[in-house]
């Protein structure tokens, strides 16, 4: 911002000096001396040949031509004037010494007017752009270092207006999932407390019977198969209570805020062309046509499960080509995202949609095995479904989209 002011200030520094130019640096009126004097001896020249006095109209800077009558006011005038003797007579004649006020005049409302412009367009410039831009510079600072809860004000600048407000929107985002995951935590080590307190009931009558049969204290076949079972059953709650820390866990991941309504399928698509058609410029990107309808569920969600889905292919297919197809079935649109070049086995097709499973054609690929895990999650939360199948050495995963 200080910058541009001092942009501004020299703007105004160079219109003064361009003004200064046109009105006082003398060189304009030395041309005008010599042209006055030029006309004058052009008129002497003029009269002395004719005795005739001539037209003043016909000169630029001569005023008035007046012969010496015997009275005192010849000498008498309020103009610039010279005297010159032509045939044995006298001769007043007046001029003007700037004759160019007209054309300094014209440069004057030109420079004016060129100024009042340039001003007004660096006026609007710091109105409009520099200083809601300046509003926001500081504002990713903030994100990263946590700083969340002062809102963005309002804007109605066409230029940054939707900008502040899609920052704004973010701000409110990243401030929601905040929360949620101090809540999270706090519920998680509360189970886990919970849970922790319960296990250690079964674990101690497991303890304690393991120990009455290690000492003998039950001699009675029947009474060492009820003490046998009840260390089955003490271990079978464990397992239960372990079996519900993994999978709390599991859901703690792939927890999403799924806002479900009705949209159309073109807005979701289109916004995947656009966005793969520069990255994949080395693969063959093709997207078939498909009839524009109205689906059930969540577009950035969608958009998301896309997303993963295609970077599935870029990692693990041969980047020959990727093509999304389309199909009907019942109430149902199917989106179909294929790839060539699958090195994955069909044995393990079966998990490839496992909490942190990995393939064994991952090799050394960076991942975590939540890539399609969080696909069918979210497809499930939008009420529909996601399948992959391997034909002919390609991976196609299919996603089920409720029609709306």
């Amino acid at each position: 911002m200080k910058r541009f002011d001092r942009l501004i200030v020299l703007a105004a520094v160079m219109i003064t000096a361009v003004f200064v130019i046109i009105n006082v640096i003398p060189g304009s009126k030395d041309s005008d001396v010599r042209l006055h004097s030029i006309e004058i001896n052009r008129i002497v020249r003029v009269m002395t040949d004719t005795g005739e006095i001539p037209d003043t109209a016909l000169y630029r800077t001569i005023t008035g031509i007046y012969p010496q009558t015997g009275d005192n006011g010849f000498y008498d005038s309020p103009n610039e004037y010279v005297i010159r003797e032509i045939n044995g007579k006298l001769y007043r004649i007046e001029y003007s010494e700037d004759p160019g006020s007209d054309g300094r005049l014209c440069l004057n409302v030109t420079a004016a007017g060129f100024a009042v412009f340039i001003f007004g367009l660096l006026l609007w410039l710091r109105q409009t752009v520099i200083k809601p831009f300046n509003r926001i510079s500081e504002l990713p600072y903030e994100l990263a270092k946590g700083r969340l809860a002062v809102p963005l004000k309002e804007s109605r600048s066409r230029y940054f207006g939707r900008f502040i407000w899609g920052l704004d929107m973010l701000r409110e985002q990243l401030e929601q999932s905040k929360q949620s995951e101090l809540e999270l935590q706090k519920e998680k080590k509360t189970m886990l407390m919970s849970l922790s307190h319960d296990i250690k009931t079964p674990l101690s009558a497991i303890k304690l019977s393991a120990k009455a049969l290690e000492r003998g204290l039950y001699p009675e076949p029947e009474k060492q198969c009820e003490t046998a079972r009840l260390i089955a059953k003490n271990a079978d709650d464990v397992e239960k209570l372990v079996n519900e820390i993994m999978h709390a866990n599991r859901e703690d991941i792939i927890r999403f805020d799924v806002k479900n309504g009705e949209f159309y399928i073109s807005s979701v698509i289109d916004r995947i062309k656009t966005y793969y058609a520069e990255k994949l410029s080395g693969t063959e990107f093709t997207v078939d046509n498909c009839s524009d309808c109205i689906l059930s569920g969540d577009p950035d969600r969608l958009t998301e499960v896309l997303q993963n889905v295609i970077e599935n292919a870029i990692k693990y297919g041969d980047g020959h080509y990727i093509r999304i197809g389309f199909s009907e079935e019942e109430d149902c649109r199917l989106i179909s995202v294929t790839n060539s070049g699958c090195t994955l086995p069909e044995n393990e097709l079966a998990h490839i949609f496992d909490s942190f499973w990995r393939g064994s054609n991952a090799g050394t690929r960076k991942g975590s095995g939540l890539g399609l895990s969080v696909c069918r999650s979210l497809m499930t939360k939008m009420n529909g479904d996601v399948y992959a199948e391997i034909s002919g050495g390609d991976m196609r995963i299919t996603l089920v989209c409720r029609k709306g």
